[in-house]
């Protein structure tokens, strides 16, 4: 079972082309797609819908886009008429099996005086596709403030450690036949996986608040209740200097990840880097299970 984890930038290229099949194809042939900076209807992208786009390029896949950014983009027609659209930049997710339920976590934000400042998002998806039930996000941190990304994961492991607690999207066995006539009620399972563009590096206190201290004597203090960094479970090195996913004016970052749950850690056989891809700023992330 395959998962790819991808930021697209609006699907442009590293020779400033826009192709969302050219990044459909840098994906393959994955079960479960995480990706980000998805736009609909942006001036700049052609006013394409992107994640309707991209549904199409992957017509058996299941999928749910989440906004951060959602701006009026709505016209009149030549007659008159009004057009409702929204210009939005934010995540999606596909899944070859459905996405049984599905919530949009909006993220701290910080406003910037000179600094663009965009209201970023982390969008939930419940599946079970053989690994058992869990939950998926895309995720997409803050660039340019390490206290808003700081504000950001605290509210992330706040909603990593509740959610089992808090029920799927509806509970309770009283519930009244409106709700569970079409279906049982939904799961909010425990096991998760955090996908995306983190905007931060191996050695940030912000990497810390993730997946635990690192201890001089004992190592990387993992807790139950956190999160275990994909790469360095699937045997990779722990340094900033492997598995480089973004580059900024020549130098290589470790910026995008996979952060998972402890108890599908172990379950991980591979992941690796798509360094030749060209379909964005960054390169996509596989991993397999």
């Amino acid at each position: 079972m395959r998962f790819v984890s991808y930021n697209i930038q609006y699907g442009t290229g590293k020779d400033g082309r826009i192709d969302l099949r050219r990044i459909a194809g840098e994906i393959g042939d994955a079960d479960v797609v995480a990706l980000q900076e998805v736009e609909r209807h942006n001036s700049t992208t052609g006013m394409v819908d992107q994640a309707a786009e991209l549904a199409s390029l992957f017509p058996d896949h299941y999928w749910v886009y989440g906004a951060g950014v959602d701006l009026d983009a709505s016209e009149r027609d030549a007659d008159g008429r009004l057009v409702n659209r929204r210009r939005q930049f934010g995540n999606m997710l596909l899944s070859r099996t459905p996405i049984l339920s599905s919530r949009n976590h909006l993220l701290p934000k910080y406003g910037m005086v000179d600094q663009l400042a965009l209201q970023r998002s982390a969008l939930e998806g419940v599946i079970d596709a053989g690994l058992g039930p869990m939950r998926i996000y895309s995720i997409h941190l803050g660039h340019a403030s390490p206290p808003e990304r700081r504000r950001q994961i605290e509210v992330l492991m706040t909603i990593l450690r509740e959610a089992p607690s808090q029920g799927g999207a509806w509970s309770g066995r009283l519930a009244k036949a409106h709700w569970t006539n079409d279906g049982p009620e939904p799961a909010m399972p425990g096991s998760a996986m955090f996908l995306g563009d983190f905007n931060l590096e191996p050695d940030s206190p912000e990497y810390e608040m993730l997946v635990g201290e690192e201890d001089p004597e004992y190592g990387r203090l993992n807790r139950l209740d956190g999160l275990i960094d994909c790469w360095i479970a699937s045997g990779h090195e722990t340094d900033a200097s492997d598995g480089i996913t973004c580059d900024d004016d020549g130098r290589g970052m470790r910026i995008d990840y996979c952060f998972l749950t402890p108890d599908l850690a172990d379950r991980v056989t591979a992941m690796r880097v798509g360094i030749d891809a060209q379909g964005s700023d960054h390169q996509p992330l596989y991993i397999d299970f």
